[in-house]
This record gives structure tokens, sequence and C-alpha cells, in this order.
């Protein structure tokens, strides 16, 4: 009998897998506002997920099969041993990564990952270790989600810190059971809150909820992809995938619920249809979002421009798009975004994660088996 799921997923894994868009190794583009210059740095890398900078201005940068990556400005790469074991299995694998905000001090590597459990079942999980000569050591697990699952689609996993030291992370529905994100004794479909050696800040949100798990910052989000904490406001955002439509950039609040899913503007995959014959367009106890994006731009990486090096858009946001092969440069006045520009689409394929660099330059990772990592850098 034909079975339409598995279908679906074969056309997904085909789509993720085809080549990437030739690039010449630089070009010069011209934008609504700002003419910048695209090159590559780094190219060959499979299924990169995610990049952060070291001091000494080298990148690291994740690919999804398992390997961690240091890459300098002249495109060398060098592997990081010592990674966690990873389920790679279609959006699983090795994921984010991020640099502890002491690392000159402590050198500490955070990582999340998919992990399996040794009967093919996975959770989103934490790890840190040390970075010591090429090598991370002294890895271990600092969460583990507290439910295993099917493998193989929306772990969330984006890590982003917070001014008061605390660490907030993303973690997907998982996909199969979509109702786990309004289950507040499940972590599925939420943000959660930890300190840097994985514990439970006592003034999360609920915390004295018997019912609750008390790492839970938010819940109601089908799959975070794109998170960040405002180095000027320090406001939290975030970017998560609809369904078909219905993508979604949100401000988040403590003990927020921003309703997957029960809230969606977004269709089912195979219908068309509501994603759920209930599903609301708005609920009064739910939290909106600040922008919708249907059709969706398959939303992945999110970064914000608060310097001058782009004069043009200091304070806008950039948001990646997966499906749409295009960063979206959002712009805002008095918090109420007012105009959006498409920028680099189908130049490069899918974009992955889109982060500022220390030197004000914008970079970004590819979506593909042959992946790669650009510099998007003002022209003139």
């Amino acid at each position: 009998m034909f079975n339409i799921r598995v279908f679906r997923f074969a056309l997904a894994l085909i789509a993720v897998s085809v080549a990437a868009p030739a690039l010449s190794e630089r070009q010069t583009l011209r934008t609504e506002y700002q003419a910048i210059v695209l090159e590559r740095i780094a190219g060959d890398l499979e299924h990169p997920w995610a990049i952060d900078f070291l001091p000494d201005g080298r990148m690291l940068v994740t690919e999804r099969p398992g390997r961690l990556n240091i890459i300098d400005e002249d495109g060398n790469v060098e592997r990081v041993e010592g990674t966690p074991e990873v389920a790679a299995q279609r959006q699983g694998g090795l994921l984010e990564v991020l640099l502890h905000p002491e690392f000159n001090e402590n050198q500490f590597v955070y990582l999340t990952y998919s992990k399996d459990d040794g009967s093919g079942q996975t959770a989103t999980a934490l790890a840190r270790g040390r970075l010591e000569n090429n090598a991370l050591v002294d890895l271990e697990d600092l969460y583990v989600q507290e439910r295993f699952s099917d493998p193989g689609r929306h772990y969330g996993s984006k890590l982003a810190w917070m001014p008061d030291g605390t660490l907030l992370m993303s973690i997907g529905d998982r996909g199969s059971e979509p109702p786990r994100a309004q289950d507040l004794s499940d972590s599925a479909g939420t943000l959660i809150r930890l300190t840097e050696d994985g514990g439970i800040p006592a003034d999360n949100p609920f915390v004295d909820h018997d019912e609750a798990l008390p790492e839970i910052f938010t819940y109601g989000n089908r799959n975070i992809q794109g998170l960040i904490v405002h180095p000027q406001t320090g406001e939290i955002w975030s970017h998560e995938h609809g369904p078909r439509g219905g993508d979604e950039l949100n401000l988040m609040e403590p003990g927020g619920n921003y309703g997957w899913p029960v809230v969606s503007l977004g269709r089912d995959y195979r219908t068309e249809d509501p994603y759920f014959e209930e599903t609301l367009r708005h609920h009064p106890d739910m939290i909106d979002p600040v922008i919708d994006w249907t059709p969706s731009i398959a939303a992945s990486g999110l970064a914000v421009l608060v310097d001058d090096h782009f004069p043009a858009w200091q304070g806008n946001f950039l948001a990646g798009g997966l499906r749409s092969q295009q960063i979206r440069r959002v712009v805002f006045e008095d918090g109420i975004p007012v105009h959006e520009e498409e920028l680099i689409r189908e130049e490069i394929g899918r974009i992955r994660d889109v982060r500022v660099g220390p030197d004000g330059n914008i970079y970004v990772v590819t979506d593909h088996s042959d992946g790669g990592l650009y510099r998007i850098s003002p022209a003139g």
C-alpha cells in the first residue's frame, strides 16, 4: 500500500541533498539600500548547521553528521576531536555550537545534538567540553530531554546566553505528536532556561508548579531554529517553523504560551486544511507572533545588526530561510516591523545559520550535502 508519509519524507530528503548553487568565490550584489560583497570562505561541508567565533577570529562550524570544525578566514579546515556520538538521521545530528561568555578563562564549548537511547529513540541533548589543542576534553551531557521519541524531526536546538549568565535552549515538538507542546510536564515544543552547568535557575517561571518541568521558560513552540538575546535591550527573540505557512518571529516572555498547535496560520502538508480541525487563528490566552510568514520562508538562523558596519541596516534583524533560500532583512520602527527585503535569494541555496561576526560582517552556512561557509560584507 502506498504510504504518503514515507513519500513525503523521501521528497524532503531529496530536497536537502541536492547540490548548492554554484557561486564564484566573490561577487558584488545590489540590495535596496546597501551594496554587499558575498564570498565563499569554505566549501565541501556536509550539512553545516551552526557557527560561533573563537577569540582569535577563527570559526567553529558544526556539520550535522557529527563533525565540529575550526575554519580560518582563508578557508582552512581543522577537525575537532572528542565530539559526542550523535543520531544523525534526517534533521538530527550535531547541531548548535556556542562558546561560554568567559571562554578565554574556561575554554568551554556547548553543543546540542540528537542523542540515541540505544533502542533507536532520540532526544535533544546539551553537552559541554573544554577546547584544548583541537579536541574537546571532559565532555559531559548537561541536559537531556526527559522523553526519547521517534528520530529525525524537530529537535529545535538553538542556544543563547542571557545577561545574567543563564542559558536558553530550544527544543522542538519532535514532529509526531504536536500536542506535546502544550504539556508543561513535557519539554517538547519549549524554550528552556538553564544555569551554565545545566541546573535550574530559581526564578524560572514554572519552578513552583508541581505539574510542570522547572526548566521550561516558554511553551507552545513548534520548532525554534533562530534565537537571539538582543545585545542592547536584553529582549529574547526567536523564530520558529510553522507547518505549510505560519512561520513566526516571536518576542519571548517568561511563562508565555505561543500557541502551537492550538493556534497556527499554517496548513496541513497533505490536505492544506488547518493543521488540526480545531486549530485557531488566535487565542486570547496565547501570544501572537510579531511576524507571521505565510507563505513559509522555512526560517532558520537569526541575527541582529547593532553597529554601523552596514550603515543602512543598523538595528535590522536578519532571518535565514531554508526552502526560500534567502535572508529576510526586517526593519523595525518603535518595536513594530515596517519593512522586509529578501537578500541573496537563491544565490547560495538553503540558509541554515546566520551570525554577525566580531568584525561586524555577516556569516552564513548553507544546508546542503556540499554546503559552505560564506561571508557578507559591505561593498566599497
